[in-house]
This record gives structure tokens, sequence and C-alpha cells, in this order.
């Protein structure tokens, strides 16, 4: 009579097979998504270059793959034998998944988000720690160095998910997609508890190396919290998650002209700054009377109240100021005015009274810094890098091309008719 085949070991390769698929299928959905952004195109005063992958997108399509590795590379079967050459980039690439999620979520979170040089070296820095974990490859007996290193692993995932947390709650208050800001606790939350789990669990054996049981622990936890995101991904609005920021296509502030209206200074009416590309976001609520009493409240509250010019100023303390419910507040900003981040918002006016002011030839004495701090921005260092992110120039840049154009001049009147 044949021997019953092994239940865990079944159990274990049927949660492989389905993560290995279900990463798969993501990766097409992502790359399809992708694709389906390049409808930005055809928007009025977007490039008409085919627009570049957004940055949450490219971690999450980098996480997909690597999540792939790492079910492979932490079968029971891979870890236990003694297969160097074989084990060091599995090893490596699945370590450095904690720096991919660590990333995904910065991008995700935070429409300021741009790829650095360091990013690549953190991903590098973490795979090259998963690949010394074995000695052979370095042709040396274990030593004292390697205890040091398995430390170090241990620590990699752990600051990576710290990372994301900080990431997460950062600017929590100021976002105003609703989706993502329920999806910022609930997404790494997810992500920290799995981190823990399988730290847990290699630490409560003496090599780190998984037992079936734990190996089956850990693979259906990984299932369960990419099955989650799968799900999220159909159910959310993904476009407007990943969607970058309104001046990513092509519309920084336009430069103006000599002659134009400038102003008379900080006291001078601020001009209506342009409203960004309404692209992707959610569904807007029915216009209605309460809706458009809130939208006169908070033009009135921007432009003649000049709200704006004060560097304290919160999404919750202008709620207070307008008598409405943040709810509402932040819906509208974000839907009707098609911006995602209050602190965007806000510069967006201050922005808008600092290149009137730096285009007006009676304030070319007037230093840059007197003019940001009158516009509402708290020093020097943000002021300069909302300038250069909006039009593209630094602030002086700005000034000396605008104050260099020549004014525009009046046009004459046409003669009166001579009388019959």
């Amino acid at each position: 009579m044949a021997e019953p085949l092994p239940v865990l070991p079944l159990i274990d390769a049927a949660l492989r097979g389905a993560l290995v698929a279900l990463c798969m299928v993501l990766v097409v959905a992502l790359w399809r998504l992708h694709r389906s952004l390049r409808v930005l195109r055809v928007l009025p005063g977007a490039a008409t270059s085919s627009p570049p992958v957004p940055p949450a997108l490219l971690a999450a399509l980098g996480l997909c793959l690597g999540l792939i590795v790492q079910a492979v590379g932490s079968h029971p079967s891979v870890e236990n034998q003694a297969i160097c050459l074989l084990q060091t980039p599995l090893i490596g690439l699945a370590v450095g998944n904690a720096v991919l999620f660590w990333l995904f979520s910065a991008a995700l979170f935070d429409d300021e988000f741009r790829w650095r040089r360091r990013h690549a070296l953190a991903w590098g820095a973490a795979a090259l720690i998963g690949a010394l974990q074995c000695p052979v490859v370095l042709h040396l007996p274990p030593g004292p160095w390697l205890p040091v290193l398995r430390v170090a692993l241990r620590l990699v995932p752990l600051v990576c998910a710290a990372a994301a947390l900080w990431v997460a709650l950062r600017h929590w208050r100021s976002d105003l997609v609703e989706s993502r800001r329920r999806l910022r606790l609930l997404l790494v939350a997810a992500g920290i508890g799995y981190t823990l789990l399988q730290l847990g669990a290699r630490l409560s054996t003496p090599l780190g190396l998984m037992t079936p049981d734990l190996a089956l622990l850990d693979i259906a936890a990984l299932l369960a919290l990419v099955g989650g995101w799968a799900l999220l991904m159909l159910r959310l609005p993904s476009p407007a998650l990943l969607h970058p920021a309104a001046r990513e296509h092509g519309l920084h502030g336009a430069q103006p002209a000599r002659g134009a209206d400038t102003g008379q200074g900080p006291g001078s009416q601020p001009q209506e700054p342009a409203e960004p590309v309404k692209a992707f976001e959610e569904a807007p609520p029915a216009i209605d009377a309460a809706e458009e009493r809130l939208a006169e409240a908070l033009r009135q509250a921007m432009h003649q109240d000049r709200l704006h010019r004060s560097d304290d100023l919160t999404l919750s303390a202008l709620a207070a100021r307008l008598e409405v419910p943040e709810y509402r507040l932040r819906r509208h900003i974000n839907q009707r005015l098609g911006f995602r981040n209050f602190n965007a918002f806000v510069n967006r006016h201050r922005l808008a009274d600092a290149q009137r002011w730096l285009a007006d030839p009676t304030m070319q004495d007037t230093p840059i810094l007197t003019l940001a701090l009158d516009a509402g921005f708290g020093s020097i260092g943000p002021f300069n890098r909302a300038f250069k992110a909006e039009t593209g120039l630094t602030p002086s840049e700005f000034r000396s091309q605008a104050l260099a154009q020549p004014p525009t001049p009046p046009q004459e009147a046409a003669p009166p008719l001579a009388d019959s």
C-alpha cells in the first residue's frame, strides 16, 4: 500500500504557486494601468511625450517581481541546501523587498516623491547584506563577522518598516485623497505585521532557517497580504492613487510678463492661481447650493482674507474658519479644485503671490526672503524648493527673466472721427 503524501509540503507548494500567479497577474495589471495613464497626453496643457512610469507604480512592479523571487527562495528545500551560488541572489533579492516596500509606501503617499540615487544605494545595500549571509560566497570560514551580518539582516526589515510607518503618518492630516487616507494605515499596518511575524519566526530558530510549519505560516501570511493588496487595487480608484502631481504634466506656472497686473506688494489683491488638471480623481459630489456657498467662502478666505499668508494654516483651522466639517472641505479641495494635498493647495496661492511680487519692478530691491515670508512660507528653503518645482526656475532666475522683459506698450486709442 502506498504511503500517503505529506500534507504540509503540498499545501506549502500550492500557496507558493498561488502567490507567484497572483504576483504575475498584478504585474500585468500594473503595466496595463501604466498604459492607461497615457491618456494624460491628450489633456489640455499636458506634455506631448509619453508620460514616465509613476514612482508608486514602478515600485509596485519591482515589489511584485521581488515577491516572486522570495516565494521561491524561502521554500524550505531551497533554504536548507548549501548551494550558495543559487541562494545568494535569492536571499539578496528577498531582503531587498523590505526596501521596495518602504519606497512603494513613500511613492504612494508622498506626491513630492522623486527617485534619488540613495534609493538605489539603499536597495543595493540591503541586497548585499542578504547575499553575504552565505560565507562560501566570500570563500571565508564562518567567523565573528557572520553574527554581525545576521544582526544587520534582521535590522533591515525593521528599519524599513519603521520608515514606511513614518511615511504613512507624515502629512496624513493634509492628504486630500480619501481613498489614499484610508489606505495609509491599512497597508502599512499589514506590511509591518507581516515583517514582525517573519522576523519572529526566523529568530525562533538557531540559524534563522524556517521549519516547514513556520514556512507554511509565512507564505500563508504573505499570500493574504498580497491578496488583500490585489483586492484593493480592484476596488479603489487606483489611477487616482498613482496619478502624479499636476506639475508632472508640464503644467508649470507661467512666467508673468512685465507690465502685467503685478499689484503693489504684500498687501495687494492676489490673482487666482490656475487649477491643476483634475484627471483620474474620484467622482465629485453633485453641485448644490451648499457646495456653491462653500466654494464662495473658500474663495473669499484665500483671495480676500489671504489666509494662505499665515505660515501655520492647517486644514482643520481653515475648516473651523469656514464653519464646515473638515471632511467636506477636504472633499471640495480635492474633487472640485483637483488638489491631492492641502499643502499643495496653500502653496499654489503663496507662489502666485511670490511670482507677482518678483515680477514687480517696484519691488526689485525687496529681498527674496522677505517676499517668501510675506507669502506665508516659514523659511527660505521650502520656498525655494516649491518655487523651483512650480516654475522650473529659482526665484532669482525668475525675477531676472521677468524684469528683463520689455514692458508691454499701452495700446493707442483710435483717433476721433472728423466732424462731417
